[in-house]
């Protein structure tokens, strides 16, 4: 063979430690170290870079993948395996396709003008190398622009995050730890001074109302009482910095291995540069990786799934299932009703953040419109959905079947369906509460909060749990003021 295999040359470079050094890098900025050693935010934030290496590591390993490099790439595997004497009756050949192929030719060029038509049997081997050495720079090169492009991305994604936690917490006091680090998942939106706004406005609303803060949080213990074994939450996993033995930390010399890393070279070594007759030599033992090094040893940080497991004292956690909030959006819900589904919507995805739940929210009159708060553009999300403005008529099947549709997945075992509505509406037909008792029996709720005294009882009757909220005029004014 007269040059090195090249078929894993952008997975080696990728490999190599770069994106390591990347990471550690990330994780030094002040401002990154500051997130990543908060008590609630922590696990998020290494979790988010862990997650990132692995993404950057796969979009690195596809460059030497693209149509620039795969071709020159086929050449190199097919020249590396002729013979000498093929090499040099061939070689205008090759010349010819480098030139339109590859950023080599102007030295290949050089090389064989040196050559000066010799025929040396050592001039394809060193030729070849050569040739190995460039393509393995120019890739290397374009995977660090790959890797320095996804880092300044990540950068300002980190720091929109911390811009959109810092701007939370002026509007209400976010609760536990958990609810903190989920909150960080949530934060990649970028809120404008208006969605700030509108978030405030239901956050002092319901603190005004705290009954519908109650109700909130009397639903939300209901999933634990679901007596399932196969609800019981699995060991998670958490993110931690941990110290390990490296060879690409250079704390201390160990000893001497062969190997192709100039910056670890021996200094006798270097003496087959000092004749050009040895140069070749000193080449052929590089790209072979037969250059003695030292060999170094240290410690490095990095970043490492760890398995927790709860103590066996401590009762099993619950799987508790998501939210789905069917919220009526009719013009009869408009003025207090309307502040009040708000803000009752507010007060869940704030439990949802706690319980590590999904809160999806459904708005439906004539149509239904869908709203997904906990995932990863969550708060962008509430406030299109707090910025809605309720009008039309209202038609409750489209929006129980949506439900009753969504609770047959395993996404959705153990959830609790929540329909807020003045229920001025018909008895649903029997094949739908045929459906809705199937699903009560696999664990699932249903509940209803009615906004009016004037509530179809026939229609409530179809819920697991009722709660009636229809302050009178005077409590309202004494909230508003």
């Amino acid at each position: 063979m007269l040059g090195a295999d090249g078929l894993n040359l952008a997975l080696t470079i990728a490999d190599s430690g770069i994106i390591d050094a990347a990471v550690n890098d990330l994780m030094g900025r002040s401002q990154v170290m500051m997130m990543a050693e908060h008590r609630g935010v922590s696990t998020s934030v290494k979790k988010h870079v862990l997650s990132w290496r692995r993404h950057v590591r796969d979009r690195m390993t596809r460059v030497g993948q693209t149509e620039r490099f795969k071709q020159e790439i086929n050449l190199y595997q097919e020249v590396i395996h002729w013979r000498e004497d093929t090499f040099i009756e061939r070689l205008p050949e090759l010349m010819n396709q480098l030139e339109h192929l590859s950023p080599f030719y102007r030295q290949a060029k050089r090389l064989v003008e040196n050559n000066k038509g010799v025929d040396n049997p050592v001039f394809p081997h060193y030729f070849c190398e050569q040739w190995y050495r460039a393509l393995s720079d120019a890739i290397r090169e374009e995977e660090i622009l790959e890797l320095e492009s996804n880092k300044e991305q990540l950068l300002a994604d980190l720091y929109q995050r911390m811009e959109t936690m810092r701007n939370m917490k002026k509007v209400t006091e976010v609760g536990d730890e958990n609810s903190v680090g989920r909150l960080w998942d949530m934060a990649s939106a970028k809120l404008s001074r208006t969605d700030l706004t509108i978030m405030k406005q239901h956050a002092k609303f319901l603190q005004r109302n705290q009954g519908l803060q109650s109700i909130a949080e009397q639903l939300g213990r209901m999933a634990s009482d679901v007596d399932d074994p196969s609800l019981n939450r699995a060991p998670t996993e958490s993110m931690q910095v941990v110290e390990e033995e490296s060879d690409w930390a250079t704390d201390d010399i160990v000893g001497v291995h062969n190997s192709d890393d100039l910056n670890k070279l021996l200094p006798n070594e270097a003496l087959f540069l000092t004749y050009p007759e040895l140069e070749v030599v000193f080449y052929k033992r590089l790209v072979d990786k037969r250059l003695m090094n030292y060999r170094m040893r240290g410690k490095s940080r990095t970043l490492r799934e760890v398995k927790t497991h709860k103590p066996q004292s401590k009762q099993v956690d619950i799987d508790k299932g998501p939210f789905i909030l069917c919220v009526d959006a009719s013009g009869s819900m408009s003025g207090f009703p309307e502040q009040s589904a708000k803000a009752f919507a507010y007060a869940l995805m704030q439990l949802a953040l706690a319980d590590n739940r999904d809160c999806y929210v459904m708005l439906f009159s004539t149509e239904h419109i869908a709203y997904e708060l906990t995932r990863q553009d969550g708060l962008r999300e509430a406030s299109d959905f707090l910025s809605y403005t309720f009008h039309g008529g209202t038609d409750f099947e489209p929006v129980i079947n949506a439900g009753i549709e969504k609770m047959t997945t395993q996404r959705y075992k153990n959830a609790d369906l929540v329909m807020i509505s003045d229920f001025i509406a018909p008895v649903q037909n029997e094949d739908l509460l045929t459906q809705v008792e199937a699903l009560k029996r696999q664990h699932n709720r249903f509940h209803a909060v009615c906004l009016s005294r004037y509530g179809n009882p026939e229609l409530l009757s179809m819920f697991d749990h009722c709660w009636r909220y229809h302050p009178n005029v005077i409590g309202r004014l004494v909230r508003r003021w």
